[in-house]
Parts: C-alpha cells; sequence; structure tokens
C-alpha cells in the first residue's frame, strides 16, 4: 500500500494540508492534484483558508500548490495561515477578513491587512485599502494599487502583461515582480527615479523595474491594457 504523501484535514472554514517532507517537490505537487481531484466532489465550490504542516514551503512553492489545488477542484483558496494558527476560530476569523474582498468588472478590492503568511490572488487589477506586510504576498493578472504601506511582495501582469504596474502610498516592499521583470529592495532596477516619498509607481522599462513618484503626467503615461 502506497503511503499517503498528502493528507487533507478540514474544518467548516479552513483546510489544513500535511505533507510529506521526503519526496521532491515535483512528485508533491502531482500527488496534490491526485488528491484535490480524487476530493473535488466533496468540496464543492468551497471558498477556504488553507494551512500547512510537515514540510516547509517557499512562498514561490506555496502559490504552486496553490495554484495546483485551484486546477484540480473547485476549491477557492482565500487566504495562507501560518502554521501556528491552525485553530478553527482562527481560520474563521482570517475568512472573514479575506470576504471583505468585493470585486467589479474591471477589478477588485481588498480591504483590510495582509499579514504575513497571507497570498492574496486576483485574475484582474486589485486595491487593496490597507497595509501589504513583510511576508504578505499579492498577485494579480492585472496591476495592484494599494492604498496603505507595501512592504511585502506583490507580483502584477502575472499572466505576462508588462504593461501592468504597482502603486503605493508607502513604497518598501521586499520584491516586486512584473510580469518575468524582477526586483527586490537592494537590487538596483527598483531604486527610484524621483526622492522616494510620498505615493510612488513602479513599472518596467526595458526589462527593468524602476519606481518614481506619482504625478499627473505619469497617470496621464499609463497604460491599462
Amino acid at each position: 500500500m502506497k503511503q499517503q504523501t498528502v493528507v487533507i484535514k478540514s474544518n467548516k472554514y479552513g483546510i489544513t494540508l500535511f505533507l510529506d517532507k521526503d519526496i521532491s517537490f515535483r512528485e508533491l505537487l502531482g500527488d496534490v492534484a491526485e488528491k484535490f481531484k480524487a476530493s473535488s466532489a466533496f468540496f464543492k465550490d468551497a471558498k477556504m483558508a488553507l494551512a500547512f504542516e510537515g514540510r516547509y514551503l517557499s512562498r514561490e512553492e506555496q502559490i504552486q500548490v496553490i495554484q495546483t489545488i485551484q486546477s484540480n477542484s473547485s476549491v477557492e483558496i482565500l487566504c495562507v495561515l501560518e502554521q501556528d494558527a491552525l485553530k478553527e476560530e482562527y481560520m474563521k476569523k482570517a475568512l472573514e477578513e479575506r470576504k471583505n474582498a468585493s470585486s467589479s468588472e474591471d477589478g477588485r478590492f481588498y480591504k483590510g491587512t495582509l499579514r504575513s503568511g497571507q497570498v492574496l490572488e486576483s485574475e484582474t487589477s486589485i486595491i487593496v485599502l490597507g497595509d501589504v506586510n513583510p511576508g504578505a504576498t499579492v498577485v494579480s493578472k492585472g496591476n495592484v494599487v494599494v492604498l496603505g504601506s507595501l512592504k511585502g511582495t506583490i507580483h502584477a501582469g502575472a499572466a505576462g502583461n508588462e504593461h501592468a504596474f504597482v502603486a503605493a502610498l508607502n513604497m518598501n516592499p521586499m520584491q516586486i515582480r512584473i510580469a518575468d521583470s524582477i526586483a527586490r529592495s537592494a537590487d538596483g532596477p527598483l531604486a527610484a527615479k524621483g526622492n522616494g516619498t510620498g505615493p510612488m509607481i513602479a513599472y518596467t522599462e526595458d526589462g527593468n523595474i524602476y519606481m518614481e513618484p506619482i504625478t499627473k503626467e505619469v497617470i496621464n503615461d499609463i497604460r491599462v491594457d
């Protein structure tokens, strides 16, 4: 009998995923896909919080696991919780906060602060009405606007849109990715063209990511396709 490498434990508000730490990550993704295909009828169109146990996953690996889950079931993962926050009441609270997000045809809004370990994904542009703290991640196929402090990780234009942009009232990210271009806080291409204070916008130019203060001229030059 094959040893289970992926075990799903669920409650009304979320899923705890127990993962084998001794197999390759590629093999693990395959087992996650099989597990959620087999469980798709049980979960139906559930919107749930997710927590990982048994294996350390980098932020990029967490995103790949979430994408695998959502590609092989109708489950929508609304947030990721830290391993020390697995209680049902905590899942309920986190899920209610996440559901403060509302959507429209051209984009969506998320109201609240994203904390370390949380991942917010959107098929459209997204406006965060709050802060993105260190360790939090926002992934959008469109633009990302943070009406607060941006100190976490942002991936805009995730489907390859090089014209996507990231804007924030206070821009101090750990990492920004726009389409396939990546810049971290210590990288040269992320250096501000202006004085680095006040509302800032990040965009790509010749494969590099730049930041500059938001002005009327900059807004007029923004492409929204």
